[in-house]
């Protein structure tokens, strides 16, 4: 039973899977149908494609055209549409500055009106960026607008009317550019608007003034404690200032721009420096300096002196300060020195010519002072002057600076050991003084090395003779000693003032006369330069040995020539011999004639002798009373006590001082020369130094009136 169950069981699976068999082949074949049907839609469908794909492509051709056509009308048409826009832009600007312009005549406000001043130089460069590119672009944007006209009405991309309108539009813009962009520039309104800038900078700059005045001591200047130099201008000034001139050199305009700045400023610094009255500048040459009295031209030098310092540290110092505000910004700041040295080369070539003129003119004596003078202001001027005409730009004016120290230094020097040798050289050209006082020429000497030697000159003298060595001896670097070359120098003249005496003292025929010269004359001199810097410059050993020793050598022998042939007419050994009866006649005959020679010499010496200096003099009668008394009474109280009548002869001592006093008289308002109120030296920068060191009024030369 079992085995049939089980045969029964796979018979029934068989058949299962029989059946399902045939399901599955039945389900292919319809899958293969289908399949079939798909293949044959999928034909068609790319039969479709092909035929859609061929009617397609003419389309996608014409797409990119149309695209390659649209970049290349943009490329042509944008830069058309800025261009208007841009003609837009600059109608706008011109009517505003128009609008500006009548704000600027009406304003009465100098701060607004410098406000809106700047707003038009701000729309003026706005207007000139535009016009500049229009000027730039315009003839491109043309050329590329006809082209593609020319292409469009060659390949005919677009239809005709289309193509017209562009055409105009391209022959309107071309002919717009071309007529209305040379007036743009230089005949419309930016052309009057920087003919109005150019007036309105001149205007600016001539209101930048110098104002405040400058110092002098004496009436010919202003009240002391001011200067010329200031700050110029208020911020907006120097700003309105600025951007005018930036925007005139950004428009062609740059020569015009110097031309006006240095034009005004030259004449604002030349006014600022006229107020102080430089009249003495319109001399300048040699030969009329050399017309020139004395008295103006040490004024006229002490003044060129104040004005060069002023016009140099000061006004000229303000100068280039504004020019560097203004003018700074142009060209990378290259062209404001060479128009500052343009303003300042005009202006310190007055100062240079009257200094120049100065040092070329005739050497004489007086005039080493106020060269000195010259030669010690530029010397202390020296650095700041270099700082202020610095650079290649003030070359050529440091260089006349330098060549007038070197006129100075010449003409110094010159002028000193010129004076020395005409010292010298004067011996014999007058006699001298016939009364034995000192000649003019050793008391003008003399003041005039005491003054030179003293703290107001000395160092330049000193700086003036070792420049001078230094160009002999070709060596800049290492100099003498000062104070030893001072000394060489001032003994040298020395010298020669004492070879002149010497010569003068061997013409004179009286002895006594003589030996009073030299007394009064190498006195004089011992006592006027001892406890000066002169004096210390010499030593006191040398002074002494040449001078002091010599006049009381003199002193000596003036007065045994003098007053020694008194005490022979009181020698009492012929007395002696005589017997009682004569002795009475011999004593009262020597008596009468010692007073008889005494009223003599008193009289000659008083009106033929001449001792001015009033110590001297002193000494002088205090040795002769000394001298004369004591053998006079020696010689009256021998004879008294021998002979009693003699007393009615006798002179009392009193009239003997009376009458050797007289002899030391010396009358202060006569014309004999003395020490008098004229000895003493003024400050420095009197016009009257001259004047004072002659002590007998004004020399004007050496070798002309010293006698």
């Amino acid at each position: 039973m079992a085995p049939r169950e089980e045969e029964g069981s796979r018979m029934l699976k068989l058949e299962a899977a029989c059946s399902n068999l045939k399901t599955l082949l039945q389900a292919s074949a319809r899958l293969d149908e289908s399949l079939e049907k798909m293949e044959k839609n999928l034909d068609s469908i790319d039969e479709s494609l092909a035929t859609a794909s061929r009617s397609i492509m003419p389309l996608q051709s014409l797409a990119m055209t149309t695209k390659a056509l649209e970049t290349r009308i943009n490329r042509a048409v944008s830069p058309a549409l800025i261009l208007l826009d841009t003609f837009k832009r600059s109608e706008f600007l011109q009517s505003k500055i128009l609008a500006i312009f009548a704000n600027l005549s009406v304003e009465k406000s100098p701060h607004e009106r410098l406000k809106k001043l700047i707003k038009l130089v701000h729309c003026v460069d706005r207007l000139n960026a535009s016009i500049s590119l229009i000027s730039q672009e315009g003839e491109s944007v043309v050329q590329k607008l006809q082209e593609v006209v020319e292409f469009l009405s060659r390949t005919k991309a677009a239809d005709p009317q289309r193509i017209h309108r562009l055409r105009e539009t391209m022959i309107t813009l071309k002919a717009l550019y071309e007529t209305e962009i040379e007036d743009m520039k230089f005949e419309g309104l930016l052309d009057e608007a920087l003919l109005n800038l150019q007036d309105e900078l001149e205007n600016i700059l001539k209101n930048l003034k110098h104002q405040r005045k400058p110092k002098f001591q004496d009436g010919e200047g202003e009240k002391e404690g001011e200067t010329v130099g200031s700050e110029m201008g208020s911020e907006l000034e120097i700003e309105a200032a600025k951007r005018i001139s930036e925007t005139l050199a950004a428009n062609d305009c740059l020569d015009i721009c110097i031309n006006i700045y240095v034009k005004v400023r030259y004449r604002r610094a030349a006014s600022a420096l006229m107020r102080l009255n430089p009249v003495y500048l319109k001399t300048y040459t040699p030969e009329e300096i050399d017309k020139m009295e004395w008295e103006k031209l040490d004024t006229a030098i002490s003044l060129w002196i104040e004005h060069f310092k002023v016009a140099a540290t000061s006004v000229l110092v303000s100068e280039k300060k504004l020019c560097n505000q203004i003018l700074g910004s142009i060209m990378d700041g290259l062209m404001w020195p060479e128009c500052f040295v343009k303003i300042a080369d005009k202006i310190m070539a007055v100062f240079f010519r009257f200094g120049e003129g100065v040092a070329k003119s005739t050497k004489e004596p007086q005039k080493l002072f106020k060269l000195l003078d010259m030669f010690d202001s530029l010397e202390k001027l020296h650095a700041g002057f270099s700082d202020v005409f610095d650079g290649e730009a003030g070359s050529e004016i440091r260089t006349r600076y330098r060549e007038l120290e070197k006129l100075l230094v010449h003409a110094s020097s010159k002028v000193f050991w010129d004076f020395g040798l005409q010292i010298e050289g004067n011996a014999d050209g007058f006699p001298p003084p016939k009364d034995g006082s000192v000649p003019k020429l050793v008391r003008y000497a003399v003041n005039y090395l005491k003054y030179l030697a003293s703290d107001n000159y000395s160092c330049a003298m000193a700086k003036v003779l070792q420049t001078q060595r230094s160009w002999k001896g070709g060596v800049l670097s290492k100099s003498e000693d000062e104070e030893n070359l001072l000394k060489d120098a001032f003994s040298n003249v020395m010298e020669a003032l004492q070879r002149n005496v010497e010569s003068k003292k061997s013409r004179y025929r009286d002895k006594t006369l003589l030996h009073i010269f030299s007394m009064n004359t190498y006195w004089y001199i011992y006592m006027r330069i001892r406890n000066t810097e002169l004096g210390r410059l010499l030593g006191e050993q040398y002074m002494r040995k040449n001078y002091k020793a010599v006049a009381e050598e003199s002193a000596y022998t003036y007065q045994m020539l003098c007053w020694e042939p008194l005490l022979s007419v009181m020698d009492m050994e012929d007395v002696r011999l005589q017997n009682k009866e004569t002795v009475e006649d011999v004593a009262k005959a020597k008596m009468e004639a010692f007073v008889k020679a005494l009223r003599e010499f008193s009289q000659k010496h008083r009106a033929a002798y001449c001792i001015p200096d009033l110590d001297l003099r002193e000494q002088l009668k205090e040795a002769t009373l000394k001298m004369i008394l004591p053998a006079y009474t020696e010689f009256f109280n021998l004879h008294s006590a021998l002979l009693p009548g003699i007393g009615k002869y006798y002179v009392g001592l009193e009239t003997i001082h009376d009458f050797v006093g007289r002899a030391f008289e010396f009358d202060r308002t006569g014309s004999g020369p003395g020490p008098g109120p004229g000895g003493k030296l003024k400050r420095r920068g009197s016009v009257d130094r001259m004047a004072e060191l002659s002590s007998d009024g004004p020399i004007v030369a050496v070798g002309s009136g010293w006698e």
